[in-house]
């Protein structure tokens, strides 16, 4: 059988162990094509465009 706490651990310690466990906010840029917010390095959503070239196909709605 494996080694066991003594003690219970505080909340202090235990909330200081879980403190990068929190959500990051969204970071989101201008894409250059169309205007709209999309994430960093990703084909934008709204136009299908990344690097200035064309990607996916978008349908128009």
């Amino acid at each position: 059988m494996g080694a066991l706490p003594k003690r219970k651990p505080s909340k202090g310690r235990r909330d200081r162990r879980r403190q990068h466990h929190q959500l990051k906010p969204l970071r989101l840029v201008v894409c250059d094509n169309c205007g709209e917010k999309k994430r960093p390095h990703v084909v934008c959503p709204a136009c299908g465009t990344y690097a200035g070239r064309e990607i996916i196909e978008v349908e128009e709605i």
